[in-house]
């Protein structure tokens, strides 16, 4: 267990700091469970690559949750542990028993949940905000304080709230926006209020549910935020989280953020995520598909054989990815001169023309890409005066 002046150096190394929360909102995924021995997996992967700090899960669940997160705390991790709590002093009793060195403390922020969900007011939202804090603060511990729903919040009352978490103690506010329906440009301003408003440290914790989780998460970063709470994969309720993936590299990558992460141990992660929750990497999965670097269209090949960087936003070998270039219907001529260059053959461009035709009706008749092997076919085929597939 940290200490917690450990935590606040550790967590004020980087200009983005990752919350991962794949091993809490994650396993929440409709149909993932993680059996324990998988949990201390993704946490020791989280940590080779980087992760300042390890959501771990809920303790007050009891049970294997509480095994899992106490033992993860005693791994020795460089990573800080953290346990998910409500805004209640028996929950965060839970995560202390379990020698987590933070806390993250959730509470409803919107009036939609307070009245419908908690049956409340908002004074009594404040209320078990302090007392809660306070509590953690008082045990030494690292605070998270989380307003849920923060995206349809009144502004007003989330400034107030947030506040209130500063006053008790808290070390930062998570912003979550539970029900993704935030879009980046109304999420770069209420951060921006938030932060020139309370001064307070933000993490962003968005869903995806309209597909932008992690537009708003590199939002949330440009209007000051320096926390990113995300999960493997983009794994989460419902459509998902800001997938840890996309976000970091996004920072580093387009905002030129330090982020503390080792990007080519994500792949790893994300490939034992992937078979623990049965979850596929999808080909065009950014920063992890098979497809991100996969070129057939003539013109993209094309340029890619002169120069990568005309259709290659990075460079593929910091995420651990290869290029490809594709043969099938799509290719150009510059494709197929190229691949059998390799072979040592030096075709005509009359020959490529033809040989193109012959590749088109190949991958029309297959219904797929043709590998390099069955090129050089086709173009002993064509040297022969033959067309295997004249007749698809």
């Amino acid at each position: 267990m940290k200490s917690y002046n450990e935590v606040k150096r550790l967590l004020s190394k980087d200009d983005v700091v990752v919350c991962d929360t794949t091993l809490r909102d994650g396993e929440q995924t409709a149909g993932i469970v993680f059996s324990n021995l998988e949990k201390y997996r993704i946490a020791q992967l989280l940590d080779d690559a980087g992760v300042q700090q390890i959501e771990s899960g809920i303790p007050t669940m009891g049970a294997d949750e509480k095994v899992a997160v106490r033992h993860i705390a005693h791994m020795g991790l460089n990573a800080s542990i953290l346990g998910w709590n409500r805004a209640d002093v028996h929950d965060i009793e839970t995560s202390i028993d379990c020698d987590v060195d933070s806390v993250a403390i959730s509470m409803s922020a919107s009036d939609i949940h307070i009245q419908h969900k908690l049956k409340k007011d908002r004074q009594w939202v404040l209320d078990k905000i302090t007392e809660s804090v306070e509590f953690a603060k008082e045990h030494g511990l690292y605070v998270s304080c989380n307003g849920e729903d923060a995206s349809r919040a009144d502004m007003d009352f989330l400034i107030q709230f947030v506040k209130t978490a500063k006053d008790a103690g808290a070390d930062r506010f998570r912003y979550c926006d539970t029900i993704g329906r935030e879009i980046p440009s109304n999420c770069y301003e209420r951060i921006k209020k938030i932060r020139e408003a309370t001064g307070m440290e933000v993490e962003m914790h968005t869903h995806n549910d309209f597909g932008m989780a992690t537009a708003n998460a590199v939002a949330g970063v440009q209007a000051g935020a320096r926390f990113l709470s995300v999960t493997s994969m983009g794994i989460g309720e419902r459509s998902g989280n800001a997938p840890l993936e996309e976000a970091v590299m996004s920072c580093q990558l387009l905002l030129g953020k330090q982020t503390g992460i080792v990007p080519i141990k994500l792949k790893p992660l994300a490939e034992f995520v992937s078979r623990a929750s049965g979850r596929e990497i999808t080909p065009g999965k950014p920063f992890l598909g098979s497809n991100c670097f996969a070129h057939e269209a003539g013109i993209h090949a094309d340029g890619i054989i002169k120069d990568a960087h005309n259709y290659e936003p990075y460079d593929p070998a910091i995420m651990g990815l290869e290029r490809k270039i594709v043969i099938g219907k799509h290719s150009g001529t510059h494709t197929l001169i190229n691949d059998l260059s390799k072979r040592g053959i030096d075709i005509s461009k009359e020959d490529a023309v033809k040989l193109l035709e012959m590749v088109r009706k190949a991958a029309v008749g297959l219904h797929r890409s043709l590998t390099s092997d069955e090129l050089y076919d086709l173009y002993k085929d064509l040297k022969n005066g033959q067309d295997p597939f004249e007749t698809l």
